[in-house]
């Protein structure tokens, strides 16, 4: 593990020289393709150094960590091209790799919350410094608020632990440690704001909308995912107490995800609309986690995984439109298909993913979690149905109102699409769609 380590902070001296982006952009890929190699079908920790470590899950969301960075940099062309600030961009880029993988690879929960929080840092830097309107500011506050406020019970409840069991350590971790609400609610309140959970989820589509398209990419890509791999961590030390109260976090979920679904079809944003489909499926997510049965451990990771890959594909296709048309709102982006007919595919492809079409990861998943909380209780079966049926809906809505209809009179021309942008898209759909031919690595690593 400190190899990988190494390699991305001997990666930072890079961005004192200049030119050096796609130098950045092929080291992060080979890594990536290095790390493919360290596969362990087991759930057993191993790679073992000093704090570090890795089972299943960490080495899947490492990978999507890598794999997301380095399309980060492929999709930021214009930051290269008009050199705005670039080497201080590559240098936000690798800390927050080192900060994910740090907090992927920790087998410490004091380290994971450590890095889990300094994740933020490059983040908001990211947002500030390259985000488009003036708001980009208040989005920023927003993020690093909802999350510290939601947090600092956590740290505290971390000391209580350790005062009581003298370890953080994920394999000294007791069943049923502990049968106390304050305990329970510290523990899970700064994951649920990170996924995150409605009602407190008014930081994400905020710091979407504002942020720049590799902004956009990492939120969706691997900040949500935190949340969720901090619930299956911390999970089996108040599962006696999360059978009594785990109802509330599922109710407000599924209530939840129905609300944001029907919020989706009002959106004139895309990346907003983009931003409030994540939200209905990581309500899928925490349900499913809530419910603690294998089906939705196993559900819900796989779900994680496929949004990452599809949510970001997503965002790429809007700043695509973006940079021909300067424009995010669907009035102006319509009509796409006389533009470009090429993109129009791409468009299509991932729209579907998007609703969890065959064969793509988010089928798997969501198939597992209906399996879930379905037998949890009948009582899901409406709201699921309607989640499936809106998530479709909005789906349909962003791909026929972006792409049919007539165009916007103010466009005269348009360019198709480069091969970097091809590339690109094919690079998010290809594992996303492969990915279920070796569905044990999402499905099987409990």
């Amino acid at each position: 593990m400190m190899k990988y380590l190494l390699m991305i902070f001997f990666l930072s001296p890079l961005v004192l020289l200049n030119n050096v982006y796609w130098v950045v952009h092929f080291i992060l890929f080979m890594s990536s393709f290095m790390f493919m190699m360290m596969v362990q079908p087991t759930w057993l920790f191993n790679y073992i150094s000093y704090f570090m470590g890795m089972d299943l899950i960490s080495y899947g969301l490492i990978l999507l960590s890598f794999w997301i960075c380095s399309l980060m940099l492929m999709a930021s062309e214009s930051i290269n091209k008009n050199n705005y600030s670039s080497n201080f961009f590559f240098f936000s880029i690798i800390i927050l790799m080192l900060m994910l993988y740090l907090t992927f690879s920790s087998m410490n929960l004091f380290y994971f919350y450590l890095f889990f929080e300094s994740s933020l840092i490059p983040t908001l830097f990211l947002i500030v410094g390259w985000g488009y309107q003036p708001e980009r500011l208040q989005a920023g506050v927003y993020l690093l608020f909802y999350t510290l406020f939601a947090s600092l019970p956590m740290l505290v409840s971390l000391f209580y632990m350790y005062m009581s069991m003298s370890s953080l350590a994920y394999f000294m971790f007791i069943e049923d440690y502990i049968m106390n609400y304050l305990f329970y609610l510290g523990m899970l309140f700064a994951f649920l704001v990170k996924m995150p959970m409605f009602l407190v989820h008014l930081w994400l589509p905020k710091a979407h909308v504002e942020a720049p398209i590799s902004g956009s990419m990492i939120l969706a890509g691997i900040m949500l995912k935190l949340g969720g791999y901090g619930l299956l961590r911390v999970m089996k030390l108040i599962s006696s107490i999360g059978m009594k109260l785990n109802i509330i976090w599922v109710s407000i979920s599924l209530v939840g995800g129905v609300l944001v679904s029907l919020l989706c079809l009002r959106q004139i944003d895309m990346k907003s609309l983009i931003a409030y489909s994540s939200i209905s499926h990581m309500s899928l997510v925490i349900s499913g986690i809530m419910t603690m049965n294998i089906w939705g451990y196993c559900g819900s990771y796989c779900l994680m995984m496929g949004h990452g890959l599809c949510s970001s594909g997503m965002f790429c296709l809007a700043n695509i439109s973006y940079e021909r048309s300067g424009s995010r709102s669907l009035l102006i982006n319509k009509g796409l298909m006389n533009f470009m007919p090429s993109m129009c595919l791409w468009w299509f492809l991932l729209s579907s993913s998007n609703m969890a079409a065959p064969p793509s990861l988010n089928l798997l998943g969501e198939i597992s979690l209906l399996n879930s909380l379905i037998g949890w209780s009948w009582s899901t079966l409406f709201s699921l149905s309607i989640m499936s049926f809106f998530s479709a809906a909005y789906s349909l809505y962003l791909y026929s109102y972006s792409q049919h209809g007539e165009y916007y009179s103010g466009f005269y021309s348009s360019f198709n699409g480069n091969l970097r942008e091809f590339m690109l898209l094919m690079l998010h759909w290809l594992p996303l769609n492969m990915l279920i031919l070796k569905s044990e690595l999402t499905m099987l690593w409990l």
